[in-house]
């Protein structure tokens, strides 16, 4: 990784302003999800260690027109001081005048939180005069937002050019970085990407990416029948992006002329778990290629979880994103399920695993084998624009470290 971070720069007294990501899911003004938060507390607990002041900033979820109860920070606030075990102060918003009073009042080792950036719409416009006044609220910045660092918003981006050499990445952004990077420039042959999900339209750029690096394709979920339907399957009911047909076509001759001399390996689901509906009420395996017109696929079959199963387990890296089926409906999660356990041995054995993708994780969670993971990834469609090869505005905007000589 090729910018500073935290363990670079001098923190003590200074006003730290650090771009987290506390987009966690509220019920009944209570957290129920806190692995977000978890996942900034190193960060955190470096700077208050340093006896810096730190302003914390985020977004919650997307506001319409301003302020919103529904969409405050305050359960975030309250979840993180039961974790720290010290209170963390809340700002009635994230800028103007009482903002800045509340932020001067701070004293070394103290923690205020400001309130949800979206409510302001010059946050997601990345307006000047708006990244501004963010930026007068700290001496310096840290981003912990990986997140959220594929957007080219006010606090993602614009805090970083105003601060410029006081702009710095935290722990999580570091370790997302420096895991995704190796992918990409250090993976161990045999290296294995699993794609699942719903979309073919979601994975176009990593899969143009990642296929000139990776020796085996596995592909499951809803997504494959788009493949599928592109070979001339009969895949019933089940779920296919038509207008990407012929992008599927295409993917899988690149796929074929990748590397003439030793190309990679596309697998797709030869049998499955098929129903008449969603919810698997009648679901039972079926052992052909081809589905009948009134059933659905949710789930690859057993046949295919053996094949894959067999692939990784010959794995020195593995990227996985992307269930293999409807896992939240217990009659199509055992594809899902074993390719977690796979991806868990291979790690075992060695390999450097990683697991993106809310879904991924949510089921990686499910499976009570998160970890067993070399890297769970919360990056989500910014982990898909740096696999695919894209710059995150975020992540370029911060300051570079010095080449070492």
């Amino acid at each position: 990784m090729d910018k500073l971070t935290i363990d670079d720069v001098d923190l003590k007294e200074k006003r730290v302003l650090v771009r987290v990501d506390f987009n966690v899911p509220i019920e009944n003004g209570k957290v129920t999800d806190d692995t977000r938060i978890r996942a900034a507390l190193p960060t955190i607990q470096k700077i208050l260690q340093s006896n810096a002041k730190l302003i914390l900033m985020s977004h919650l979820g997307r506001p319409k027109g301003g302020p919103d109860p529904k969409y405050s920070l305050m359960p975030a606030a309250t979840r993180l001081t039961e974790l720290l075990g010290k209170d963390v102060e809340m700002a009635p918003d994230c800028v103007g005048s009482d903002v800045e009073a509340m932020v001067n009042a701070r004293q070394p080792g103290q923690v205020l939180m400001l309130e949800n950036l979206r409510f302001h719409k010059e946050e997601e416009k990345n307006d000047p005069e708006f990244a501004k006044q963010l930026a007068a609220l700290g001496d310096m910045y840290v981003n912990d937002a990986f997140g959220s660092a594929h957007r080219a918003h006010a606090s993602t981006e614009g805090v970083a050019k105003i601060l410029k050499t006081a702009a710095v990445a935290g722990y999580l952004m570091k370790a997302e970085l420096t895991a995704l990077g190796k992918l990409l420039t250090g993976a161990q042959m045999p290296f294995v990407v699993i794609l699942g999900g719903a979309k073919v339209s979601d994975k176009i750029q990593i899969i143009k990416n990642l296929v000139t690096r990776a020796s085996h394709l596995l592909v499951g979920g809803g997504m494959a029948y788009t493949f599928l339907k592109a070979q001339g399957r009969e895949i019933g009911k089940s779920l296919v992006e038509v207008e990407h047909l012929v992008t599927a076509t295409n993917l899988m001759t690149v796929v074929a002329y990748s590397n003439p001399r030793k190309p990679v390996k596309m697998e797709l689901p030869v049998d499955h778990v098929i129903g008449s509906n969603i919810e698997g009420t009648d679901a039972l395996e079926h052992p052909q290629i081809d589905i009948p017109a009134d059933k659905l696929a949710g789930d690859i079959g057993p046949q295919t979880i053996k094949n894959f199963s067999m692939i990784l387990a010959q794995a020195k890296t593995v990227l996985w994103n992307g269930p293999m089926g409807v896992f939240e409906k217990e009659p199509f999660a055992k594809g899902t399920m074993a390719i977690a356990a796979a991806v868990a041995e291979a790690t075992g054995r060695g390999a450097f695993t990683v697991v993106g993708g809310g879904d991924s994780v949510a089921a990686l969670s499910k499976s009570g084998l998160t970890n067993k993971i070399s890297h769970v990834s919360t990056g989500g469609g910014a982990s898909l624009e740096f696999l695919g090869g894209q710059d995150l505005p975020g992540v370029e905007a911060l300051t570079k470290a010095p080449k070492k000589t």
